[in-house]
């Protein structure tokens, strides 16, 4: 519980100080598109993030396998929503150049995944791949 609430502080903190940053910007269509992406991203990604609860660690490992709520469509939505925010701050900042980032982001993730599946299969077997087979990314 203690390392849920520590994620959820610094994303708050991280959101509070885009926020003010914010307020001094002139809004447009890219920005309010932005926003709203980062806003739904957002309120996901904590979903998420309180949903794996005690399953979550920052280097592979299975202890439970989380199966319900937003896991029950998704797999990894922290990787998902996270990626989508960052995005939201793209298309609010009108850097487009800064896509280049999702170059490096994405097959990181991938390469986490695909670790993060090997460590789940080891350890649930055939109720994780069934589960895979159910779910999204």
């Amino acid at each position: 519980m203690k390392l849920n609430l520590i994620t959820l502080v610094v994303f708050a903190a991280g959101l509070a100080i885009f926020a003010m940053h914010a307020l001094r910007l002139s809004w447009d269509a890219a920005r309010i598109a932005g926003i709203a992406i980062v806003l739904t991203s957002f309120f996901f990604f904590v979903l998420a993030r309180l949903q794996l609860g005690r399953a979550f660690s920052v280097q592979a490992k299975a202890s439970v396998l989380v199966t319900t709520g937003i896991y029950s469509r998704i797999r990894n939505p922290i990787y998902v929503f996270g990626g989508l925010m960052i995005l939201g701050i793209i298309v609010w900042m009108e850097r487009p150049w800064l896509l280049l980032i999702f170059a490096v982001l994405i097959p990181a993730q991938m390469l986490r995944v695909r670790k993060e599946e090997q460590v789940l299969t080891e350890k649930f077997g055939a109720a994780y791949l069934e589960y895979k087979q159910k779910t999204w990314f």
